[in-house]
C-alpha cells in the first residue's frame, strides 16, 4: 500500500476544500450534523494492573502527577478511571436516553473486556460501537507485532460484546502506522472498515485515495474528530474551569456552524468521557447544550 495512505500529500492535506466545500446534503435538509462521541477506556488505561511499569497520569481530576511504579500504585488515579464505568456511563446513557440521541462509543478493547455491560446497553439503546483500539497507551511505544496483535484484540473484545465487529476506529495515541495497520489487519480478516477518525483537520469527513494495483480508485473515510469541543479540557491546560465555559464553547461552536450552514453545511463533533462528563456538575452543561441544540 502507498505511503500515501499514511501521510497523504502534505499540501493537498494543507490546502483540504478550500473556499468551497462540498455540501454534505445532510438528511433533511439539516444545517449542521452534531455527532457525540462518549470514549470507553476506563480499565484499558496505564495501570500495573494490566502489567505497565506505570500508573496513568493522562485525563484525570489530578492532571500532572507523578506515575506511580508497580510497587507503588496510583489508587487515586485508579479509583478515579473505575468512576467512568460504574457511574458516569450510566449518566451518560440515561441522558442520551432522555433527550432519544445516539452517539459514537469510542470503546477501548482492554475496557470492554473487563466490563462489557456498559457496551452491551450501549446497543440495546442503539448506540455505535466503535474501536479505540486494544488499550489507551501510546502505541509509538509498542512494536509494529504488537500493534497488530492489539488490533485483533479489540475487535474480538468488541464483537464479544455487541454481537459484531466494529466498522469505525480512532486509535487516538497514534503511532505513524497506526492506520495502515488497522487498514491492512481489517483487509486480511475480511472485515469491512467504514472509516477512522484519526483526524482533526476539517469540519466536514473527507476520502483518502488508497488505491492499490487490485483496488483502483478505492477511498478511504475519514471522519475528523475534535480535541477543542472535547470534555479532555477540564483537565488540559489551558483547558475548562467550569461547566459554564465547557457549555458556552460548545455553544458558540454550535451557533456559529448552524449560521455557516445557510450556505454551507457543516460538521460537529463532541468528544466525551465516562470520568470526566459523566460527574453531575460537568453532566448538567452537556444536558443544557443538548436542550439548545433541540431548541435551534
Amino acid at each position: 500500500m502507498s505511503s500515501v495512505f499514511l501521510f497523504a500529500d502534505r499540501k493537498k492535506q494543507l490546502a483540504g476544500y478550500g473556499a468551497n466545500p462540498p455540501h454534505p446534503r445532510w438528511p433533511r435538509g439539516a444545517r449542521i450534523a452534531i455527532s457525540f462521541v462518549v470514549n470507553y477506556e476506563e480499565g484499558g488505561e496505564n495501570t500495573p494492573a494490566n502489567g505497565d511499569a506505570r500508573s496513568e497520569v493522562f485525563l484525570n481530576e489530578t492532571p500532572g502527577g507523578t506515575p506511580r511504579t508497580e510497587r507503588d500504585m496510583n489508587i487515586i488515579s485508579e479509583s478515579q478511571y473505575e468512576y467512568g464505568s460504574r457511574v458516569g456511563v450510566w449518566r451518560i446513557l440515561r441522558l442520551f436516553k432522555e433527550k432519544q440521541w445516539k452517539f459514537t462509543c469510542y470503546a477501548v478493547g482492554k475496557a470492554v473486556e473487563l466490563c462489557p455491560e456498559p457496551i452491551k446497553a450501549m446497543v440495546a439503546d442503539g448506540h455505535e460501537i466503535a474501536s479505540h483500539h486494544y488499550r489507551w497507551v501510546d502505541y509509538a511505544t509498542l512494536t509494529e507485532e504488537q500493534e497488530r496483535h492489539h488490533v485483533h484484540a479489540s475487535i474480538a473484545a468488541i464483537k464479544a460484546a455487541s454481537g459484531k465487529a466494529p466498522v469505525g476506529w480512532y486509535t487516538g495515541r497514534i503511532s505513524p502506522r497506526s492506520r495502515q495497520i488497522v487498514f491492512e489487519e481489517y483487509e486480511k480478516m475480511g472485515l469491512e472498515l467504514l472509516y477512522d477518525s484519526d483526524a482533526y483537520n476539517d469540519e466536514l469527513p473527507y476520502y483518502l485515495d488508497v488505491s492499490t494495483i487490485s483496488k483502483p480508485n478505492a477511498k478511504h473515510l475519514v471522519i475528523p474528530y475534535t480535541l477543542d469541543a472535547n470534555d479532555m479540557k477540564f483537565c488540559v491546560p489551558p483547558g475548562f474551569s467550569s461547566p459554564d465555559g465547557f457549555y458556552t464553547y460548545l455553544k458558540n461552536t454550535f451557533d456559529i456552524l448552524y449560521e455557516e450552514g445557510r450556505t454551507q453545511p457543516k460538521f460537529m463533533n463532541v468528544g466525551l468521557h465516562c470520568r470526566l462528563v459523566g460527574k453531575p456538575g460537568r453532566a448538567a452543561a452537556l444536558k443544557q447544550f443538548m436542550d439548545y441544540g433541540l431548541s435551534s
